[in-house]
């Protein structure tokens, strides 16, 4: 009598129960979108822009999905996955709001800002008496400013750790 015996490779006997314990993709998503969606929904406050972040959290979780498959708990990584989508796509927008900002001439107008301080300056000095309104000039009110701080009139001292330090020689 003659046996044929099969030899069973350890790793496709493990691939075969994992399988089996692992829902198909195809499964997860149709119980999980819908929380997910809503879940983003609330966070974004944006409904297109939900279901953008939910498809890419899809995605990213099938692209590694041999190994979410088989977690204790694949819609917490899901969940984690979308929140990370989330603030990666906030992050970029909040950094390109900065640039555009950062980059849009600044419309001031100077000669406006000087006549509005000359208006104010000559509306004090009509409404109060000389002896209790001291001069009105930026170098008095700063010069006042820095003694009622303790300062001197020329500034703080600079110290080993301020940026107004002369430097070592």
């Amino acid at each position: 009598m003659e046996l044929h015996l099969r030899s069973v490779l350890v790793a496709s006997a493990d691939e075969a129960e994992m399988s089996e314990r692992a829902p198909s993709f195809e499964g997860f998503y149709e119980s999980n979108f819908r929380r997910i969606f809503t879940a983003l929904c609330l966070v974004t406050g944006n409904r297109h822009e939900a279901e953008e972040i939910a498809q890419d959290a899809f995605l990213r979780v099938f692209e590694r999905w041999d190994r979410v498959g088989t977690l204790d708990d694949p819609e917490g990584y899901l969940f984690r996955v979308s929140m990370n989508v989330f603030r990666n796509r906030y992050r970029r927008a909040s950094l390109a709001l900065r640039r555009v900002l950062s980059l849009a001439p600044e419309e001031t107008d100077d000669l406006a800002t000087v006549e509005a301080r000359d208006e104010v300056i000559r509306l004090l000095r009509a409404s109060y008496p000389s002896s209790v309104l001291p001069s009105c000039s930026r170098r008095s009110w700063t010069t006042r400013r820095r003694r009622q701080a303790g300062c001197s009139a020329s500034g703080p001292r600079p110290s080993a750790r301020s940026p107004r330090a002369p430097a070592p020689r």
